[in-house]
């Protein structure tokens, strides 16, 4: 019928049967939907603190330079290869950023070459940023 806290309208008898026993809805009075403003308030003040928090993660990534070292032949393959979770784990490392490895993105899945490649880190749902990495040989 609808999104969480919307107001619809719908039959009694599925009103009062169905969804309120449920406890999928509960009637729009007065003092219910001034709740349920307060509540809407209150987390779109959460999700802005958590929006803020996060862009100022993204400012302070954006300026790191990340390496990485890896085993490799002589002709520059890497063995094994290079993905999110050794990424991850090498900002943990060098510059103390506890990321999970699910929000970092690699192009092309796993790196199997020495080089610089990018990344894509989401941080929030409206925030994400773009680092650069180096993949060197041990």
């Amino acid at each position: 019928m609808g999104f969480k806290d919307d107001i619809v309208t719908v039959k009694n008898g599925y009103g009062m049967n169905y969804l309120i026993p449920k406890g999928l809805a509960i009637l729009a009075t007065e003092t219910n939907k001034k709740v349920i403003a307060e509540n809407k308030k209150q987390k779109s003040f959460k999700e802005e603190k958590i929006k803020n928090e996060a862009l100022t993660i993204a400012k302070a990534i954006e300026k790191i330079n990340l390496k990485i070292g890896a085993k490799a032949g002589t002709s520059g393959k890497i063995f094994g290869s290079v993905n999110a979770i050794q990424i991850a784990q090498a900002l943990k490392d060098q510059f103390n950023f506890d990321l999970d490895r699910k929000h970092i993105e690699v192009d092309g899945e796993s790196i199997k070459e020495l080089g610089t490649y990018k990344a894509k880190i989401k941080l929030h749902k409206e925030v994400s940023v773009e680092i650069d990495f180096e993949v060197f040989a041990e």
